[in-house]
């Protein structure tokens, strides 16, 4: 096989993370035509089939899958070799994608962010808000926000909060139901939540610790399940961080029902020695408890 550099290993991985030409193209600004000559290229050069072609994109093969882990250490060797180039007491610089489930995406990571762009203005900070888990090897994303502690993978996971949520609805749609009493009045209302068979984390799923009955009104992300309260269209759960922005809706049953969560920082365990993403990963997580916890007191 032949020797090949940095260059050939970027492109390879942008093709796995965006498992297609065209997104990778856009990763590193070349055409999907080029992108995909130079990948053929490298598969020739390597002697290696590293992608399965379909209509639905590019996948990684058994070969590609191991390459991916030394091509992600050498990206982490090479901005290794670039932060200490810069110094660790130089203003944090360059692109970092943080990952984050969309309540903590819209409601706490943009006020956290806005104040350590402002103090470290060469810093390019980019938020990826899905309601799905972050596949950190192939580097959706540099870091991520869970709610559930991962136990698979070469990952390094730290607890940063606790948060709570409460129960909550329009007043318009409680002025029109029959009262709120109990937890087993709840069966007499309308739910909004999670699409069931879409809950991608064990703990987004409310209902037993709630007593809501399966939803009427559902969506897989959260925003717009807020949406949907806000125009009365039931009863549902919500972030206590949330609800200073959603002056419509107001907590109910709330000496009854009330949900502890937590949110993780977690990391792919090479980055521990890339000093800038140490860096912005405490200031990460100390923002993140500070907003939390003021949004809280607000409610």
């Amino acid at each position: 096989m032949d020797g090949f550099d940095w260059d050939d290993l970027r492109l390879f991985l942008a093709v796995a993370r965006a498992e297609s030409l065209a997104g990778a193209g856009r990763a590193v600004r070349l055409d999907p035509a080029t992108v995909g000559r130079r990948i053929a290229r490298f598969e020739e050069r390597t002697g290696a089939r590293l992608f399965t072609r379909s209509p639905q994109g590019y996948a990684l093969t058994a070969e590609g899958q191991r390459l991916l882990e030394h091509a992600v250490g050498a990206e982490v060797t090479m901005a290794e070799a670039q932060a200490a180039l810069r110094g660790t007491e130089a203003g944090l610089s360059g692109q970092v994608r943080v990952g984050a489930p969309d309540g903590c995406a819209t409601y706490v990571l943009p006020q956290v962010l806005a104040a350590i762009a402002d103090l470290h203005p060469a810093l390019e900070v980019q938020i990826v808000a899905q309601p799905r888990v972050f596949n950190l090897s192939k580097r959706e994303a540099d870091m991520a926000i869970a709610v559930s502690r991962p136990s698979a993978g070469r990952l390094v996971v730290q607890k940063i909060t606790d948060y709570h949520l409460s129960l909550a609805a329009a007043r318009g749609y409680l002025a029109a139901r029959p009262p709120l009493e109990g937890r087993a009045d709840l069966a007499r209302h309308r739910a909004v939540g999670y699409i069931p068979d879409m809950i991608f984390d064990r703990e987004l799923d409310y209902r037993a610790d709630t007593g809501l009955p399966l939803p009427a009104l559902a969506s897989n992300a959260m925003p717009v399940q807020l949406a949907l309260l806000r125009e009365g269209a039931g009863i549902g759960v919500v972030h206590e961080f949330a609800l200073p922005f959603l002056p419509g809706l107001v907590r109910v049953l709330s000496g009854e029902v009330r949900l502890t969560r937590s949110f993780h920082l977690v990391r792919h365990a090479d980055d521990r020695r890339v000093e800038r993403l140490n860096r912005f990963a405490a200031l990460l997580a100390a923002g993140i408890r500070r907003e939390v916890a003021r949004l809280e007191a607000l409610v």
